[in-house]
Order: C-alpha cells, then sequence, then structure tokens
C-alpha cells in the first residue's frame, strides 16, 4: 500500500455551473483539508458534493448546500474532512457566482 499527500484541487476559482473538481482515478482518496474564499465584496454560496464512479451529482450526494461565505470570509468545511471516495468518486462544485469563490483540497491518495 502506497500514501501520496497531494494536492487534489489546485487553488482555482469555483465555477457558477456543476463542475468535476477532482476524481480519485485508480486510487482510494481521503480528503483532509477543504478550503473556500469569498473574495469579492458581497456575500457568495458555494454547494459540494462528493459523488461515487456510478452516480452524477445531486441532492443524493450533497454534502454541503449553498454554503454563504460573507465577504473576505474563509471556509474549511469541517464536514468534507476525512470523507473517503473510493476510486472513481469525485468532488464537484457549484458557486452561486463565477467570481467570488476561490477553492483549494488537499488530502491523501492510497494505492
Amino acid at each position: 500500500m502506497t500514501i501520496t499527500v497531494k494536492v487534489l484541487i489546485p487553488a482555482k476559482i469555483a465555477e457558477n455551473t456543476q463542475t468535476t473538481q477532482y476524481t480519485a482515478s485508480g486510487v482510494t482518496t481521503i480528503i483532509d483539508k477543504f478550503t473556500a474564499t469569498n473574495y469579492s465584496g458581497t456575500a457568495a454560496t458555494i454547494s459540494v458534493n462528493l459523488v461515487t464512479a456510478a452516480d452524477t451529482a445531486g441532492n443524493q450526494n450533497l454534502i454541503t448546500k449553498t454554503k454563504t461565505l460573507q465577504p473576505n470570509e474563509v471556509y474549511t468545511f469541517p464536514e468534507l474532512v476525512g470523507q473517503v471516495l473510493m476510486a472513481g468518486g469525485f468532488i464537484s462544485t457549484i458557486a452561486g457566482t463565477a467570481t467570488s469563490i476561490n477553492i483549494r483540497a488537499s488530502g491523501r491518495e492510497v494505492s
């Protein structure tokens, strides 16, 4: 068994359409940190899904729904820390606007 510490989602702006941000390709992944920062001057929202390989992003795998971040707020999503994605599973997000929230995630891949 090999464990690799990895940036799962490099820092980026979250899209305002449902977007796959990371896929556990041939590995099991443990999420250690997921951070979102609202860099805009108004409140903004983000939702996060943890999806199995055989599914699509939807209410059935929604972990955080429309989390509101105030201007300049940083949120570290404790509800995602320690979650496991099996091979083919993925992290998907949707932001309320296309130019307000930066995201980044790190974790461990087990192969």
